[in-house]
């Protein structure tokens, strides 16, 4: 079939990139400008020129600035972490690590790369930039301002870490207990053919369509009462489930599960039973099939399961919100909570800040793991 065949009608070519326009101006468009929002003092920040909002001229008068050479170094530090995160990385860990060593080479990877990337960002490039900028001439003088006073606010002097150490407890332990559960149930559902399994989808379906208000509402006495319910078993020492992270991990587990078996259900029913049988006829028993023959295929659908289920974890807030004291709280509500009760616009930027802080985990994730997404979420296209 030639390429002319196969290339789109101007009408849809037309209304597609009239539909991204609308997307970019609708939703990518404010995340890019409260970006810049944050790097700027208040006055720059809320100014009614746009101009000004962008270039920082209050910011660079008071001493915070970004040269020429500063901007090409970050970049140059910035495409570099996309390259490394999108292709480097996992041409590594696929050619370097057999499939049982894979998903521990992505987590460090992964962690490497990102803590490398703010090394360099924050770090390599001031100081490299501040070593060459008197010898540069107009090249080394400062054309926009720019500050990360707001970013260092929020996380050292206001504690923001401690909600970001409190998400990731949470995510990791929803998505490690989701996945392993949904990978057994749902390789357990496609291999079965009885009417009982049929029903148990639907019931987890309809589960799944409750409001999430009607779960924490059925699991918060359950939670209050914990310690008389363990006295038996701690003493007077039981602890009270209430406020801590564990009970929102139940939860949103108990949210998320019916969800994750069902997709992992559909990927599991691409994979051709044959493999299950000449595993079985090769002496495997039923669980050693499941592990060294059908999840090495699997593993595009388990991440992007495992993304959704992050993603469900890590946007929370309703449940989080309800189940969590003041101590224990996850980043979207404390960020909710900034906004609220900040008044002066000093503590706006800070609060924008602190938002902006927490999509670079997922834009991180997205870069790593995105031919494996593109991958599963095609392979649970086909068939389901």
């Amino acid at each position: 079939m030639s390429a002319r065949a196969l290339q789109q009608p101007l009408p849809l070519r037309l209304t597609s990139n009239v539909f991204l326009a609308l997307w970019c101006l609708i939703a990518a468009f404010p995340i890019f400008w409260i970006m810049v929002q944050s790097f700027k003092t208040p006055v720059d920040a809320y100014d009614s020129n746009a101009l000004n909002v962008i270039l920082g001229p209050e910011t660079l008068a008071r001493g915070h600035g970004m040269s020429a050479l500063q901007i090409l170094l970050g970049i140059g530090a910035i495409w570099l972490t996309i390259r490394l995160a999108s292709r480097t990385l996992p041409a590594f860990v696929r050619s370097s690590l057999n499939g049982k060593q894979q998903w521990l080479g992505w987590i460090i990877g992964a962690l490497v790369l990102g803590v490398g990337s703010v090394v360099v960002l924050f770090g390599v490039v001031p100081w490299v930039s501040g070593v060459l900028n008197p010898m540069l001439g107009p090249l080394g003088v400062d054309v926009v301002g720019l500050t990360t006073e707001h970013y260092k606010t929020v996380w050292v002097e206001r504690g923001f870490f401690r909600n970001f150490q409190n998400s990731l407890l949470i995510t990791a332990g929803v998505v490690t207990i989701s996945l392993s559960v949904g990978t057994l149930a749902g390789y357990g559902l496609a291999r079965s053919g009885s009417k009982l399994a049929f029903w148990i989808l639907i019931i987890a379906l309809i589960f799944r369509a409750l409001p999430h208000s009607v779960l924490v509402a059925g699991y918060l006495p359950v939670f209050i009462s914990s310690s008389e319910w363990l006295a038996p078993i701690f003493g007077e020492n039981a602890p009270t489930l209430y406020g801590k992270p564990f009970a929102v991990i139940a939860v949103l587990v108990a949210i998320n599960q019916p969800f994750t078996i069902w997709m992992l259900r559909s990927f599991f029913q691409n994979i051709p039973a044959e493999l299950d049988e000449a595993a079985r006829v090769d002496g495997c028993s039923h669980f050693q099939a499941f592990r060294r023959v059908i999840m090495p295929v699997m593993w595009p659908g388990v991440i992007t399961t495992g993304l959704f289920s992050f993603l469900l974890a890590y946007n929370d807030f309703l449940v989080t919100s309800l189940l969590l004291d003041a101590q224990n709280q996850t980043m979207v509500p404390a960020i909710a909570g900034m906004f609220n009760r900040e008044t002066t616009t000093t503590d706006q930027v800070v609060a924008v800040a602190a938002a902006v802080s927490i999509t670079a985990p997922l834009f991180f994730l997205v870069m790593v793991f995105q031919r494996q997404i593109v991958s599963g979420l095609t392979a649970g296209a086909v068939k389901g």
